[in-house]
């Protein structure tokens, strides 16, 4: 399978694959410590991917012996004196560490290869789902810092894994490896390390081969606003964009597919569908 490959100045790789987008962090001499110029190019890849048609899922992994450290220590020294160069997204959006990610269309899977320790966790939870190779590591490390729950991970991490669990992790800072990460409910799979990305390329294959785009997105922003509604809200939610879909031609085509017994030949995600965060006043927990 031939890919596409566009390489930046701040050691990103995006390539597409098929349905496939996959965003790869190269600075395994830093364990992949991530500078505030590579979270822009993290941003513009995963950017490129959403707005690529032919792209049904978006992967971030690392190379090397990393998924991702924290931030680089010379900027994380600048960050503590007020001189970061990081700028906020648009108005609209979460302020918080790759919160864009819950903004994309389309399934943005972790591929985590290796420590993930700080910020590298962050990413990680941010994406949607989490496939961890079985040598992989996970800390918080904020406490260890004089940090604290920094990035929604005192909103997102108790969601995934259960209040004690996340206080577990944030106050001990302490490393838990791929088996406990899956039994905390923090990673879905958990694989040998040469299967790893083979493992994404088969899930979105299949996923890109029987899915509606449309029906994805809609259900991603469904799930993340569902997060901070009552189940009465979500229920309505639920029944007015069911009404959507029984005029939408992707029902058309599953049932015949269905009934012609072939794959469909759903439509790719376009413009005017919904996007996750669309209604971002439930996200920020503003309705009432």
């Amino acid at each position: 399978m031939t890919a596409e490959t566009i390489n930046t100045a701040e050691t990103i790789t995006s390539s597409v694959e098929g349905p496939l987008a996959i965003v790869t962090i190269d600075r395994d001499r830093h364990l992949n410590a991530f500078t505030f110029a590579m979270i822009r190019a993290i941003r513009a890849a995963v950017d490129a991917a959403a707005a690529n048609p032919a792209v049904r899922a978006i992967v971030i992994t690392g190379n090397g012996r990393a998924f991702r450290a924290g931030l680089d220590m010379e900027d994380l020294g600048r960050s503590s004196r007020g001189e970061t160069e990081s700028s906020p997204g648009p108005s609209h959006e979460l302020p918080a560490l790759f919160s864009f990610l819950l903004d994309v269309p389309k399934p943005v899977i972790a591929a985590v290869n290796g420590v993930a320790a700080g910020g590298g966790l962050v990413l990680a939870m941010m994406c949607d789902l989490r496939f961890v190779s079985a040598d992989a590591s996970f800390t918080t490390a904020f406490g260890k810092r004089g940090l604290i729950a920094e990035h929604g991970t005192a909103w997102l991490l108790p969601r995934l894994m259960g209040t004690s669990r996340a206080l577990d992790v944030l106050w001990s800072a302490r490393r838990f490896g791929a088996d406990e990460a899956f039994r905390l409910g923090f990673a879905d799979r958990v694989l040998p390390a040469e299967r790893l990305l083979d493992e994404v390329r088969e899930y979105v294959a299949d996923m890109a081969a029987s899915v509606a785009p449309r029906s994805i997105a809609t259900m991603k922003r469904q799930v993340y606003a569902g997060l901070s509604q009552t189940i009465a809200e979500s229920c309505d939610e639920a029944d007015a964009v069911m009404k959507a879909s029984l005029d939408h031609p992707d029902l058309v085509e599953g049932v015949a597919s269905f009934v012609e017994r072939r794959p469909p030949q759903f439509a790719p995600i376009g413009v005017d569908d919904p996007r996750p965060s669309s209604n971002t006043s439930v996200e920020r927990g503003d309705a009432s």
